[in-house]
């Protein structure tokens, strides 16, 4: 296996990892990214964007699923920042429709950390509605709540980016794809994208689908069919082959839309590693970008059915997955495996994405052999 980009020699753990990947037939094709103190110390790529054996190139993109929930929500933090958005106000501030039945109790910070008690749809509805956002938000301001917000968390999986989309919407007038455009992605030079043009799509790697279900569980604990848990995941069922097509690459879908690579995850998270500022562009206040580490609920989540501390929009420790000597330390990932981190601490990142999906929601193990070398490296 050819090993594609660079890597400082002090992390050559990292690089050990991602081609051990490789070897034991974990992968067709990836990319990783370090970045500490704003520099990349680690940028590789390798194997196949999809099944006809076209090579991953260094501009490769892919689908990362819900890393891009990360994106979305460092739109809400520099929104807050900016004086603009407030955590603790009710949603129903910025978008009055969204006070129906009972949901003038929902504050941002509950939509921020998968507690506001909307983790799915109800009625169901399939893949192409995503792409009505306008639709998408009035069947969400109709729904009754499934909890009272801040009593429990549970994955919102799709719906945490539409109700977050929406609220940025009504505050800035601007979709969340074009806002992140302008204010994060450009002055950041961050190949990431939540709404792909149609230029890009030969660059874009082919998912691999996941192996089916083998029952009703959810990461190894098995589940109602009215649970929670199955009531959300089948809310909007997905099956990878969506970011095939043209129309969910053009869709703005900010829970699990987002094309980008390692680099370029890496880029705009490096930003709040190093306090909102890094290589000269500040986008937060230090303060601002630590607001992310705030704590907001620690319970087994009633989707993810693990233990789980949710912060603001990045996950600040979840049962058998990433590990971290730091304590001002946060992730989230994406089905299939694709994986990023910020330690505040250490200023670093680690980020994974890859087009071989594991049937896993949390817990695939290659991005996690990433994140223990990067670690292992530093010390």
């Amino acid at each position: 296996m050819d090993i594609h980009g660079h890597c400082d020699p002090s992390f050559s753990a990292v690089a050990d990892a991602f081609e051990r990947n490789f070897a034991e037939g974990l992968e067709l094709g990836a990319a990783a990214a370090v970045t500490v103190g704003g520099e990349a110390v680690v940028d590789l790529w390798a194997g196949d964007s999809d099944s006809a054996g076209s090579s991953w190139q260094r501009d490769t993109v892919v689908n990362v699923y819900s890393t891009t929930k990360t994106m979305a929500a460092v739109c809400m933090l520099i929104l807050a920042d900016r004086a603009e958005l407030d955590f603790d106000a009710p949603v129903a501030r910025y978008w009055p429709e969204f006070a129906q039945h009972g949901k003038e109790s929902v504050l941002v910070r509950h939509v921020m950390s998968h507690t506001a008690g909307l983790p799915g749809f109800v009625p169901p509805v399939a893949p192409p509605m995503l792409y009505d956002l306008d639709r998408v938000a009035a069947q969400l301001a109709s729904q009754e709540l499934w909890w009272e917000p801040g009593t429990k968390s549970g994955y919102h999986a799709i719906t945490q980016g539409n109700l977050e989309g929406e609220i940025l919407y009504r505050i800035t007038g601007e979709r969340m794809a074009d806002w992140f455009a302008s204010e994060v992605a450009g002055p950041l030079g961050a190949d990431f994208w939540m709404s792909l043009p149609a230029s890009e799509d030969g660059r874009v790697a082919e998912l691999q689908l996941p192996p089916p279900p083998t029952g009703m569980e959810v990461n190894g604990v098995p589940v109602a069919l009215d649970s929670i848990a199955l009531r959300t995941l089948m809310s909007c069922p997905l099956n990878a082959t969506e970011p095939r097509t043209r129309e969910w690459r053009a869709a703005e879908i900010p829970a699990a839309g987002g094309f980008g690579n390692a680099r370029s995850i890496g880029a705009v998270h490096s930003m709040l590693a190093n306090g909102g500022e890094v290589n000269g562009v500040r986008l937060l206040s230090e303060a601002g970008a630590r607001r992310a580490l705030e704590p907001q609920s620690d319970d087994v989540d009633q989707v993810l059915m693990l233990r789980l501390r949710h912060g603001l929009g990045f996950a600040l420790e979840m049962e058998g997955w990433v590990k971290s000597p730091s304590p001002n330390h946060m992730f989230w990932g994406g089905w299939g495996g694709s994986l990023a981190t910020v330690d505040f601490d250490a200023a670093m990142t680690v980020s994974y994405v890859m087009n071989r999906m594991d049937a896993e929601l949390t817990g695939d193990p290659r991005g996690g052999r990433l994140v223990d070398a990067a670690y292992a490296s530093l010390s």
